[in-house]
């Protein structure tokens, strides 16, 4: 959708408005995440998972460089400390969006979820628990400079004026063509995260499934397709029915809601803090012996705390995102 437009804007002029649908493009998704879906199990979407990191990284550099390159050609930073100026937006928005903003960060953070996963897919030695280290470490110091840079220098190119998404939200126009290389590499790395989101759960869903149900030949029985020149597909009937069903579901929800940044932001605000901040803390007292009311005990529940108060102003301002959404919103018929 993004590419039509962006594509819509460069033969037709920046100001044109370049009404377009999302239905059709979620409709697409969804049938896509269908197929993929299929694959049997996490350690088999390895691919799909390097894909999608590379496309981000790809996205992402091309996003900081035309923050940067409209900088330069502004020849100031636009923008304040203290964020976007009261009348364009009322106090209240200000805070909403603030706790919003909360909520979209903590959702870039909420990789708890698919730790262990990815940590049962790797090689010994060195140990898993080395490597995961790592490369967590790695990842998370990555991904905060990126973060922090493309935010800062959209923020400091457009102002008060920045879009949503400095991609997607057209912020930049030219050059179009590399704004279509970046917002496909956004729908490559979207279908990707999908998976490696959806994958943990939906083998926890079989798994429990199929120790209430041992004896149904519905869950428990594979049909052998052959694939020439590859290894035969094990087509599970139960597996096809319900993560097909699941996508279905998420695709409806996300054509009723296509608010993307309240969205992310009550996704993040709900699996922060219990995932990300809670359970790790509780696990590292006891598996350290931390004695209670000591000063690193005292430490650790003070970052928890401060975590979960962050997390409900998010989710708080992530569902006053969505009302507000909501009042100007008619199902089925987003177009932007």
């Amino acid at each position: 959708m993004a590419i039509e437009r962006s594509n819509c804007f460069h033969s037709k002029g920046d100001n044109s408005p370049c009404r377009v649908s999302s239905n059709p493009y979620m409709i697409a998704f969804g049938a896509v995440e269908i197929i993929l879906s299929q694959i049997p199990d996490f350690d088999q979407i390895w691919w799909l998972s390097i894909v999608a990191a590379v496309m981000s990284f790809t996205y992402s550099t091309i996003g900081l460089g035309l923050g940067v390159a409209q900088v330069v050609e502004n020849g100031k930073v636009k923008g304040s400390l203290t964020g976007i100026s009261i009348g364009i937006v009322t106090e209240e928005e200000k805070i909403w969006r603030s706790f919003q903003a909360l909520g979209a960060i903590a959702f870039a953070y909420s990789y708890s979820l698919i730790l262990i996963e990815i940590q049962d897919t790797i090689k010994s030695p060195p140990s898993e628990y080395k490597t995961m280290k790592k490369a967590t470490l790695l990842s998370v110091a990555v991904t905060t400079i990126f973060y922090m840079l493309c935010g800062c220098f959209g923020y400091a190119a457009f102002g008060d004026l920045s879009p949503g998404n400095l991609l997607t939200g057209f912020g930049f126009y030219n050059p179009y063509w590399l704004l279509d290389i970046a917002n496909a590499a956004i729908v490559i790395h979207l279908i990707g995260a999908y998976q490696v989101y959806c994958q943990p759960l939906f083998a926890f869903i079989e798994k429990t499934t199929s120790e209430w149900f041992p004896d149904s030949k519905f869950i428990a029985r594979e049909i052998t397709i052959p694939i020439p020149g590859y290894t035969p597909y094990k087509l599970n009937l139960f597996r096809l029915v319900w993560r097909t069903i699941f996508v279905l579901i998420t695709t409806v929800i996300s054509m009723l809601m296509p608010f993307f940044n309240d969205v992310v932001g009550i996704l993040g605000a709900l699996g922060f803090w219990p995932l990300t901040v809670y359970f790790p803390v509780e696990m590292y007292i006891v598996q350290k012996r931390i004695p209670k009311w000591s000063a690193r005990w005292i430490s650790l529940q003070i970052l928890s705390m401060a975590c979960l108060v962050i997390s409900i102003a998010a989710l708080v301002g992530s569902f006053a995102g969505v009302v507000s959404d909501l009042k100007v919103y008619k199902p089925f018929k987003t177009s932007y």
